[in-house]
């Protein structure tokens, strides 16, 4: 089963002012260095994305709106609510066999991961499948990882543990097929250090989680009206998102799309598959806009220029 208390003491650390990819939030927040950026749009010229488009890999009602045009990918984890999220996710698979699922393992040094130690994976993804109602899930991911020893030993930073992953996995003829980072319009770090550039490279899949900012780039909050203090991934006070927040808005009121399609539109320019939370019908609506359309090379340079980098946080060891 999931680990009890994951999710909460993730949250407490989160709420604390702490971040997956920068530790402590800083109250000055670094802009991207243009130089480091990666090409305005990664996509062939003549390619609009829609709801067909596919990535390659290697080897309710808001349901119902995203499998009418078929979006089906699916990404949950064992950790999302100690294991609900999975159980919640269980329900319409029942019914239909279209979706592609995602979940991963959680390896902090638990009972289970301590005591069986290359036995953990499996006897987790065991439970998982359990609570998903499925016989296997497409894509099974390591999540975090989280090491009890530093990073240092693990890897020389993510980027090489991912190239130490992928040979030992070509070992097994297993290929290494998704990395999963925190990425947006103001977390492009893993752009400027190279990573995505990396993953094209290898042709892995690299998807980023935290699309919109955990709502900061939906239009939904202002100055006025901040996230809640649990919301921390991508954290940075709405004043400080405020140049940005605007650009999103003109660009959106001058496409007639909502500001999150702006913002997603944009990661899938630059080659990313945005991983996105929706809550319901509505938002499934406003997040499908992002498709059938791109972004210019000038819409993209004025987003660029309120855009920020973040930073790394070994802890996490997201980057």
């Amino acid at each position: 089963m999931a680990t009890p208390g994951t999710q909460y003491m993730m949250q407490a650390g989160l709420a604390a002012g702490m971040s997956a990819t920068q530790g402590m939030h800083s109250p000055r927040p670094n802009p991207v260095d243009p130089h480091l950026s990666d090409p305005i749009s990664m996509l062939p010229s003549d390619l609009k994305p829609d709801s067909k488009s596919r990535i390659t890999l290697r080897s309710v009602n808001a349901w119902a709106k995203l499998k009418s045009v078929g979006l089906t990918f699916v990404d949950t984890a064992q950790s999302y609510g100690d294991g609900e999220s999975e159980r919640i996710c269980g329900t319409p698979f029942r019914a239909c066999d279209s979706f592609v699922v995602q979940t991963k393992w959680l390896s902090t040094p638990d009972m289970t991961n301590t005591c069986i130690q290359a036995g953990g994976p499996k006897s987790k993804l065991e439970d998982s499948l359990s609570r998903l109602q499925l016989d296997y899930v497409d894509i099974y991911l390591v999540h975090g990882p989280i090491h009890p020893i530093k990073i240092s030993t693990v890897a020389k930073g993510m980027a090489d543990c991912m190239i130490k992953m992928a040979d030992e996995l070509a070992k097994h003829g297993v290929p290494l097929s998704v990395c999963q980072c925190e990425y947006s319009i103001v977390r492009r770090l893993h752009e400027v250090s190279g990573l995505t550039r990396e993953c094209r490279k290898r042709s892995i899949c690299f998807q980023g989680f935290a699309s919109l900012a955990q709502g900061r780039l939906s239009g939904k909050y202002s100055r006025s009206n901040e996230p809640q203090r649990r919301r921390r991934f991508s954290s940075h006070p709405m004043h400080v998102l405020e140049p940005t927040a605007n650009v999103l808005k003109t660009i959106a009121e001058e496409r007639s799309v909502p500001v999150p399609a702006v913002g997603l539109n944009y990661s899938i320019m630059k080659g990313v598959l945005p991983l996105v939370g929706v809550r319901d019908a509505r938002q499934a609506e406003q997040d499908m806009q992002a498709l059938g359309w791109r972004l210019t090379e000038d819409e993209i340079k004025q987003i660029q220029g309120v855009s920020l980098q973040g930073s790394r946080f070994s802890l996490m060891q997201h980057g």
